[in-house]
């Protein structure tokens, strides 16, 4: 079957190389009985892989079922996929069938499956290694053949590490994995799924659909999408309900999009002490960190150079083997001290009959005006390459333009 033919019958837009993998290994291994895990993050259509798998498979025509594994409370879960017998627990006044009961022959689709708590994992290993399970309640082993296809947004190889997901099934499910990837790394099917998205809305409601002109197109283009396929569709839908204008342009493009700002600064993984990437979310609490650490690095040096002079046997050393500060070498040194560390004692040349005097700097701590004097920076480093300067300060090109506007700075 055609790869265009399946985009058209599940309703799936775009061409890009790592969706048409993805579908091709689907449809390869449709006609088969393997488990699969389908891997992508919150949004990307994971669910729309199991229906081709099943409507592609010989079970096209039993039953086929999707359980999201994290809506179903942890104490019923097991009655919902194994089912009960009366008496089985308080509220179970009658005998009920479980899914792999009601859909045998068919495909049972478990979205979420990093979500199952470790007793039901074990019963789930026994129905894919057996085609085996009892329901709650009952000692009496029932058969089904059911197809699995399970999906997750979590790396559960990394919970297998950490105990919370089983190892055995991990790899049980994993027997062929089709990873979606995410609407990020599909660009050149952005802007085709925005059209099919105000071309339905306009089509539904009796309107007609909003134009982008060509620094709409880029601001889409460039922006994250977090919520990937599901979220373009909302941004697609708020746009025709509330702009007034049936052509965008870029700034009304922006006011569209959520200011979604993420850090690239390095995190330690796991153990105590480990920082979270969340801690870093804005540029301000990323400027405040470059503070601190700046901070400290001037105390660092200002204790060394105290010792320095206030010890003669070093002071001697390094008058012998060591370069000499000038007086303009300290006036530096004293500058850069107080713009990091206001209110504190700055260095002196090396004069030990003036060691015991010292004076206090203040300095305005107003975090607006380091943000701005950075940005500035920034853009004389890079040439005012706008891309270059917003990857050096860790923060999106998108919130750097909105700063510019905000600060009034000129390029």
């Amino acid at each position: 079957m055609e790869l265009q033919s399946i985009k058209n019958r599940f309703g799936i837009i775009g061409n890009s190389s790592g969706l048409n993998h993805a579908l091709n290994i689907a449809v390869q291994v449709a006609n088969t009985d393997l488990s699969v895990l389908i891997n992508g993050e919150s949004g990307v259509g994971k669910e729309v892989f199991s229906q081709i798998i099943h409507a592609l498979s010989a079970r096209k025509h039993n039953p086929f079922i999707a359980v999201n594994c994290g809506a179903i409370p942890e104490g019923t879960i097991d009655s919902e996929l194994f089912g009960h017998e009366k008496g089985s627990f308080t509220g179970a006044v009658d005998s009920r069938k479980g899914y792999f009961e009601t859909v045998n022959g068919g495909t049972i689709f478990l979205d979420e499956i990093g979500e199952l708590p470790l007793g039901t994992q074990a019963r789930l290993l026994r129905v894919l290694e057996a085609g085996e399970y009892i329901r709650v309640g009952s000692s009496k082993v029932q058969k089904t053949d059911v197809r699995v296809i399970a999906a997750t947004n979590k790396e559960l190889i990394e919970y297998t590490q950490t105990n919370r997901f089983r190892e055995d099934l991990y790899y049980r499910l994993n027997t062929v994995p089709i990873r979606v990837p995410a609407l990020r790394d599909r660009k050149e099917d952005i802007y085709l799924l925005f059209r099919k998205f105000v071309t339905d809305f306009s089509d539904r409601y009796k309107g007609t659909p909003v134009q982008l002109d060509d620094g709409a197109k880029d601001v889409l283009i460039n922006y994250p999408w977090p919520g990937n396929v599901r979220e373009l569709k909302n941004i697609a839908e708020q746009i025709s309900v509330l702009s007034q204008d049936k052509m965008i342009n870029a700034n009304t493009m922006q006011r569209f999009l959520p200011d979604h700002n993420y850090s690239r600064l390095p995190v330690l993984a796991g153990g105590a002490g480990s920082v979270s990437q969340s801690e870093f979310a804005n540029e301000r609490d990323i400027l405040y960190k470059l503070f601190f650490d700046m901070k400290k690095d001037v105390n660092e040096l200002k204790k060394m150079f105290f010792d320095l002079l206030q010890n003669p046997n070093i002071a001697q050393f390094a008058e012998h083997h060591a370069p000499v500060f000038s007086e303009q070498a300290f006036t530096e040194l004293n500058n850069n001290a107080a713009a990091a560390n206001s209110s504190k004692p700055v260095f002196l040349p090396h004069n030990p009959d003036a060691i015991d005097h010292h004076e206090d700097v203040e300095e305005s701590l107003s975090i607006i005006d380091k943000e701005k004097e950075l940005i500035i920076k920034a853009l004389k480093k890079h040439k005012g390459k706008r891309k270059d300067a917003s990857l050096d300060l860790g923060i999106s090109e998108r919130t750097l333009y909105r700063k510019l506007k905000e600060y009034d700075i000129e390029e």
